[in-house]
């Protein structure tokens, strides 16, 4: 996908292709003693995680340094940067209603009366909390995420050739969307390292009334305060990767092999003497067809990457949500020991996600990993529908191809 400045502008001319803080409960039998073992375990989490980017990086390594300096492309990071901070920052509303329902679904179960709950009792300016984080979290993240991906999707394809090839000799299939694969799974990576503390601020923000009016910094201090900076920065690393990864790659790929389909279909001859882009030219502009191709290819990666990484959002907001925990709770005597919200393990909050349906049956628990669904398809469409539309009409301004037409 890298291209030089003469492919770009014969591509614009042509159709071608929580922490929560400590409980201060007055209960004597109620100690709250972080275990000493659990709080390595966000930083095994990003141990894990170089391990895997260190494996990626370790098999694209076959390129040369000239081809990996010729795929890099600024106008990548800065097309990604602005598309994801438009579109996350005009559905923080759509955000701030899903977060609740998630976090609170018995009080916040339809997202019609559940935005009308939270006018009613706390104001129309609820709906904007969380706008600071989100607007410079996800400028950052779009930035990292969609210049990784289209800098690192040349490298995978180029790495994998010769096994793509030998498969191809042998049964006739070649590896598919593997090289994408890659090239999502280190964006996403990537993605959720910045993310992490950006993402722990604003979900608090929304849940947590002793969050309630701090700006970005103020909370980002709150929670280096109540944790540590190390914590603030790794806790619920692994809960982001199970969001982001799959998410990444139902959009981005999604959205690459879509638009390649259909931009295949403009061009298949239809007749001895015209394709059917050439039909279309003589009714519509080139550039109304690439913008309908985007809108169709990203609606369909918006549903994708929904589906994909629904599960993973509902444990994000179950890892950062404020609020009430196991240790406010707690009334054994016996159990002097509690685990904080912050300290939960991936399958710690995946258990927990599961339990509050349990005794309803499995597939009642497991429906719990799609609670607010309805709220994120209208969250997610919206922003990934805008996002990549915003994306390939930046790039084509900055004299880049649109997706998919090359």
């Amino acid at each position: 996908n890298s291209n030089n400045s003469n492919n770009s502008n014969n591509s614009n001319n042509n159709i071608t292709p929580q922490t929560s803080s400590p409980s201060s409960s007055s209960s004597e039998t109620t100690m709250m003693i972080p275990s000493p073992s659990k709080h390595r375990r966000p930083l095994r989490s990003f141990q894990s995680l170089l391990t895997l980017l260190t494996a990626i990086i370790h098999v694209t390594s076959a390129t040369s340094a000239a081809s990996i300096a010729s795929s890099i492309d600024y106008r990548y990071f800065v097309a990604g940067g602005s598309c994801a901070a438009i579109s996350h920052g005009i559905t923080t509303p759509i955000d701030v209603v899903k977060t609740r329902m998630q976090s609170n679904p018995e009080k916040y179960s339809k997202l019609l009366p559940a935005t009308a709950t939270i006018i009613r009792e706390e104001g129309a300016s609820t709906l904007v909390k969380g706008l600071g984080p989100t607007l410079v979290g996800y400028g950052i993240e779009g930035a990292l995420k969609f210049g990784i991906y289209e800098v690192t999707k040349p490298l995978a394809v180029r790495a994998f050739q010769n096994l793509n090839d030998k498969l191809v000799k042998r049964s006739g299939y070649g590896l598919g969307p593997i090289p994408f694969l890659i090239a999502s799974i280190m964006a996403g990576a990537a993605a959720s390292l910045v993310l992490v503390p950006m993402e722990s601020v604003r979900i608090r923000m929304v849940t947590d009334p002793e969050f309630e009016g701090f700006s970005l910094a103020g909370g980002l201090g709150k929670l280096v305060e109540e944790a540590g900076l190390a914590r603030t920065l790794t806790v619920g690393l692994g809960a982001m990767l199970a969001k982001q990864i799959p998410y990444t790659f139902g959009k981005q790929v999604s959205f690459d092999v879509v638009a390649k389909a259909l931009y295949r279909i403009l061009n298949a001859p239809r007749s001895a003497t015209a394709t059917l882009a050439e039909s279309l030219s003589k009714s519509v502009s080139p550039e109304f067809v690439k913008w309908a191709v985007s809108v169709l290819s990203a609606m369909i990666a918006s549903v994708m990457a929904c589906l994909l990484s629904q599960p993973g959002d509902v444990i994000l907001t179950e890892t950062y949500k404020g609020g009430d925990s196991d240790c406010e709770t707690e009334i054994d005597p016996k159990k002097i020991g509690c685990v904080l919200p912050a300290e939960r393990t991936l399958g710690d909050v995946s258990r927990s996600i599961y339990a509050r349906s349990g005794d309803k049956g499995v597939v009642n628990a497991l429906g719990g990993f799609f609670t607010g669904l309805q709220a994120r398809f209208v969250h997610v469409g919206v922003i990934i529908t805008s996002q990549l539309v915003i994306y390939d009409l930046v790039k084509q301004f900055l004299g880049l191809p649109a997706t998919g037409s090359h």
